[in-house]
């Protein structure tokens, strides 16, 4: 897609329901991380409804990510990172979601 800081590279976000289903599809230089991404792909939802959670690994362990997707109404749900500095944000009944 374009220069990389080692090359060349493309990174591919998608956003799929339950069923596996694509919601939405996004293409970019593989340089920025996936968490500046989130927002952009989530713009390109081909539904009519944006989803109402947001499951994610624990790259997506963000404070400024997670609110800006609770002002969208959409649930961020992401396994905290083991050298996270600030106090947890989500305890083990929203992470079942994620290990299903």
């Amino acid at each position: 897609m374009g220069a990389t800081k080692r090359g060349k590279g493309t990174k591919i976000m998608a956003v799929a329901d339950r069923a596996g289903f694509p919601l939405a599809v996004y293409t970019d230089s593989a340089s920025p991380h996936e968490v500046r991404l989130v927002g952009k792909t989530l713009a390109e939802v081909f539904t009519s409804q944006s989803p109402a959670r947001l499951i994610g690994d624990k790259a997506y362990d963000s404070d400024p990510l997670d609110a800006e997707l609770a002002e969208q109404g959409i649930e961020l749900i992401a396994l905290h990172k083991g050298n996270r500095q600030k106090a947890k944000t989500q305890d083990g009944r929203k992470l079942r979601r994620y290990k299903l």
